[in-house]
């Protein structure tokens, strides 16, 4: 039972490596986190303090939005600073699974093994997934996995706009 009459919030993950993203992948999240938030979605990412997810959460926070991080480990040691919450599950990678199957949507800014395995639950689970930027090799991947939920952005602005009508 709802006890606002406030619609619930859509969650939007913003996935892309940690330590080794690209300067492109990390300001296309912090762009995409930005205009998310301005929106009404609240942001998902991993919630440490590196590449996608740090970006991700900066976005939110510019954008006056709300950020969740879902950390692999039990503490708080690594988090972004701008998250407005973080929950240090201890599932180490596998709170992957848990940010796929819990958003709505997900924009992804780069790619390596986590985030591969991130875009592929999230496609099992029939989420859309925009992929921003992407090097030909990852999009070619992503679409071997599945041919229905992918789609593919030039900038922010379209990876948003995808978004808000695939979803």
């Amino acid at each position: 039972m709802r006890h606002n009459s406030l619609p619930p919030r859509r969650l939007l993950a913003i996935v892309g490596p940690g330590e080794d993203a690209p300067a492109q992948a990390i300001s296309d999240a912090e762009r995409i986190g930005e205009l998310a938030a301005r929106a009404g979605w609240v942001v998902l990412c991993g919630g440490r303090n590196a590449g996608v997810m740090a970006a991700a959460a900066r976005g939110a926070a510019r954008g006056r939005g709300l950020s969740i991080g879902l950390l692999p480990s039990e503490d708080e040691r690594d988090v972004a600073p701008e998250l407005t919450v973080a929950l240090a599950t201890g599932l180490g990678e596998a709170r992957n699974a848990v940010l796929a199957r819990s958003c709505h949507a997900m924009a992804v800014c780069g790619m390596n093994a986590g985030t591969a395995s991130e875009v592929a639950l999230a496609l099992k689970a029939g989420k859309p997934v925009v992929l921003v930027r992407p090097e030909r090799t990852a999009e070619e991947f992503v679409r071997l996995l599945s041919a229905d939920g992918v789609y593919v952005a030039a900038d922010a602005e379209a990876a948003l706009a995808l978004l808000t009508t695939s979803s």
